[in-house]
């Protein structure tokens, strides 16, 4: 299954890729890249780190059901996971925190996946928010990029729809459940999937409260809004800010980001150049200067936490045959 998603992935990746560069002096875009100023790449890569640490806290707030965990415990793990996504496919860096975690603090893969989900579907719903801000300045976005978000948002609507039910009617969905699995699964899968199903369940808690829904909100836009200002700094490092403001920012930050839910390779190449390339396009940025600008952005976010993932990887003792170990565990 993960092999028939990494060749999806792939060539997605390679046609969105071409699609974003088809076309392009690639000595324009060597020019802009040898005029930028890369003192400015530093503040980025540091407000970056700040953004995951945000991210950490948000992580333990979620998982307080099951224990808690300080920002310190938590952010090895995190960059571990982040490291997985961009070297390995199919988002594999999920599983491998979820892995880790319960390694060290004995939390069960299926309510921290649970939790993980949370996270993603959160970041999608601030996204879209980003991208309908930033939307008004630019009519002649690209349709492909619209028609994309579009579906995008439908689905991150009813995937927290989803998470409601699961939070404001527990023993319901568990019982349901129970009776399809009892009707359609084999009986020696029955037990285990229901243990999952009742772990996955109570991941969704963290909804039923709207104060801790609202922490979760917040806390989110606070790390997208951090991550934006990385884009603000490297915007500098072009000498792109006639161009550009905050808000157009964020709203490519929206955009780009969205795309990456996309299936793709590894380091979601193609599909955040893509998005990044055709949204600043759209802002009225240079062609060559928006593709220089995406690929060193792109390049500063996965390098950075890449490095540090595989600093804690090895200080963990963690090898690559964990990841199949990890993937037992919740079959199991």
């Amino acid at each position: 299954m993960r092999r028939w998603i990494f060749w999806v992935g792939l060539f997605i990746s390679v046609v969105l890729l071409v699609l974003a560069l088809g076309g392009l002096s690639l000595d324009e875009v060597w020019r802009d890249l040898q005029q930028s100023n890369p003192w400015w790449i530093v503040p980025g890569v540091a407000v970056y780190f700040v953004s995951v640490a945000v991210r950490c806290w948000r992580w333990g707030y979620l998982l307080r059901p099951a224990k808690l965990l300080s920002v310190r415990a938590l952010y090895p793990i995190v960059a571990i996971g982040y490291m997985g996504n961009n070297i390995y496919p199919a988002r594999i860096g999920e599983l491998l925190r979820a892995y880790v975690l319960r390694r060290r603090h004995e939390v069960p893969i299926a309510f921290s996946l649970s939790t993980v989900l949370l996270e993603r579907i959160v970041d999608g719903l601030v996204m879209v928010g980003f991208v309908l801000i930033g939307l008004p300045r630019v009519p002649n976005l690209p349709t492909q990029v619209l028609n994309v978000i579009g579906l995008l948002t439908v689905a991150l609507v009813a995937a927290i729809a989803v998470f409601f039910a699961l939070a404001l009617a527990p023993d319901r969905v568990e019982t349901t459940a129970g009776v399809l699995l009892n009707a359609l699964a084999p009986k020696r899968f029955r037990s285990p999937l229901a243990q999952f199903v009742a772990r996955f369940v109570q991941g969704a808690r963290a909804l039923r409260r709207p104060t801790d829904l609202l922490a979760i909100v917040l806390s989110t836009v606070l790390i997208w809004l951090i991550e934006t200002l990385k884009y603000w700094f490297i915007m500098h490092a072009f000498g792109l800010e006639t161009h550009l403001d905050y808000v157009d920012l964020m709203l490519v930050n929206g955009a780009a980001n969205l795309f990456t839910i996309i299936p793709a390779a590894p380091g979601f190449v193609g599909t955040f150049d893509f998005a990044g390339i055709g949204t600043l396009t759209a802002l009225g940025v240079d062609r060559a200067s928006a593709a220089a600008y995406t690929l060193v952005l792109h390049a500063v976010l996965w390098l950075p936490v890449t490095a540090l993932g595989a600093f804690f990887m090895l200080r963990e003792g963690l090898r690559w045959a964990d990841l199949q170990q990890a993937e037992r565990t919740v079959r199991s």
